[in-house]
């Protein structure tokens, strides 16, 4: 696995680095460092022809010979770029002896950090890194962003900064300046510099910058995040991330959709499991209206889809109540995606007709079911929050008269990495639960399209077949589970 690189821009801007080599990539990479400003040194016996013009010229200077660890005396950066390892190996070691971060070009190994495919659009700029595992897959991605990305961006990142103090001077409050920028940005300012009317351009934002709108009133989006795969968020779900202040997440959303949420965003968790309620519902309300009367956006990030067994519904109630306004981002909720990712088709023309969403969180959520309908046949259950109550379930579905050769599959993490499948039955069902030690997040899908999982699958590790041989079930048996 990759090392997890710390991303950063280095200001070289009148600092001496030493570029150890003398070959066409030498000369590639002295040339970005005196773009950004860098007083370079290149250290080998011969120089290309351009080094050696750049050498007469003053622009950089030339130590001739063989690589001395003394180069590196008071360097700030040192980049190896030499064709044989053995001296790319002394430079890396003699600058990791001076503590001076070296990259040796096609080398992650030898590497303290990595030159990456930059996109240049200056001042704005974009790098992309595969940390050294696989250079040409980030210069791909590379060449797509080149095609996507405005060239009048630089332009408007530079005349932001131009007006940044001015801007920092009249807009006092963070969430302020934050909805002026996306003004400047939905305006026609970037039309305008594409256009090389940079005077018009510099005269919209400061239109913009003295008729600032009315401060807007707080607001709560409730957000569906889906059962984990980051792929499955909405573009909806995407915007108000990205336009969040505040967000109120539950325990089970993933920390990769987290990390596609607005970098400076505040986040709490208000996460609750079974038997553990560490945040009351009641508290979630009261940090709704609190971050919402403060002018904020809120997003309250729910795994699976905000009206499916989430609570929704209450904190709309709540919402309206108090006057907050509010939106609502359907996600996908777990009993689809689990299914899909499981190869599962929750119903089939053969096998189900019909679908029921149940929640087993608690004894008291089971004790409220109509077992009897629950049990009838050419349907599915998908069972929310049932590994805690798998024993009750099992029970009040044979005592219904369920079969107990039902196909039951548990999908534990479902469309995430750690996806696992188990498919069983309902008369092994608690055995089969205890024997692979199934943790929430799990959903139980029950009925004959269970069995698909193990015939059906494409995610992921290939299911656990635990139903063994089943006994031919009689009347008898029947009456026996009842």
């Amino acid at each position: 696995m990759a090392t997890r690189l710390y991303p950063l821009f280095a200001r070289l801007d009148g600092l001496p680095v030493l570029v150890v080599g003398g070959g066409g990539v030498a000369e590639r990479k002295t040339r970005a460092l005196l773009d950004a400003g860098a007083r370079v040194t290149v250290g080998a016996p011969d120089l290309t022809a351009t080094l050696a013009q750049w050498h007469r010229d003053g622009a950089i200077a030339w130590l001739g010979g063989d690589f001395e660890p003394r180069w590196i005396d008071s360097m700030w950066l040192v980049i190896a770029a030499t064709d044989e390892r053995a001296v790319n190996r002394r430079v890396s070691d003699a600058a990791a002896a001076q503590r001076v971060f070296v990259n040796v070009v096609d080398d992650a190994e030898l590497s303290s950090f990595h030159v990456p495919a930059v996109i240049d659009r200056a001042p704005l700029q974009i790098a992309i890194s595969s940390a050294g595992a696989a250079p040409m897959l980030a210069r791909r991605l590379r060449e797509r962003l080149e095609t996507l990305l405005d060239h009048a961006l630089g332009p408007l990142a530079a005349l932001l900064a131009r007006a940044r103090e001015r801007i920092r001077a009249t807009l006092n409050e963070p969430v302020q300046r934050r909805a002026f920028y996306d003004r400047v940005i939905d305006s026609d300012v970037l039309d305008l510099l594409r256009a090389g009317r940079s005077d018009a351009a510099e005269a919209t934002l400061d239109m913009l910058l003295a008729t600032p709108p009315a401060t807007a009133p707080g607001s709560v989006v409730l957000v569906g995040a889906g059962p984990g795969d980051p792929s499955l968020l909405t573009l909806a779900a995407l915007r108000a991330m990205y336009q969040a202040d505040v967000i109120l997440h539950d325990r089970l959303v993933s920390p990769a959709i987290l990390e596609l949420a607005r970098r400076d965003a505040e986040r709490i968790e208000v996460g609750k499991e079974a038997g553990n309620h560490h945040v009351s519902q009641d508290r979630i309300h009261a940090l709704l209206l609190e971050h919402a009367r403060a002018g904020r956006r809120v997003v309250r990030l729910k795994g699976g889809d905000p009206f499916v067994f989430g609570r929704g519904g209450e904190e709309l109630e709540f919402l309206r109540d108090h006057g907050v306004p509010y939106e609502v981002v359907p996600g996908v909720t777990a009993a689809l995606a689990c299914a899909a990712y499981a190869g599962v088709p929750l119903t089939h023309r053969d096998h189900a007709q019909s679908v029921r969403f149940v929640t087993a969180h608690t004894r008291d959520s089971l004790g409220v079911l109509d077992w009897k309908s629950l049990a009838a046949p050419r349907q599915t259950l998908a069972v929310y929050m049932g590994v805690a109550q798998i024993a009750a379930l099992q029970s009040g579905l044979l005592t219904a008269g369920a079969s107990r050769r039902t196909p039951v599959a548990i999908i534990e993490n479902g469309t995430r990495s750690a996806q696992r499948v188990i498919v069983t039955t309902l008369a092994q069902l608690p055995r089969s639960a205890a024997r692979h030690a199934v943790k929430s997040p799990a959903l139980l899908l029950v009925g004959n399209v269970a069995a698909s999982a193990a015939r059906l699958h494409w995610f992921g590790a290939a299911p656990i077949d635990d139903r063994g041989a089943q006994p031919r079930e009689t009347g008898a048996m029947r009456r026996a589970a009842a």
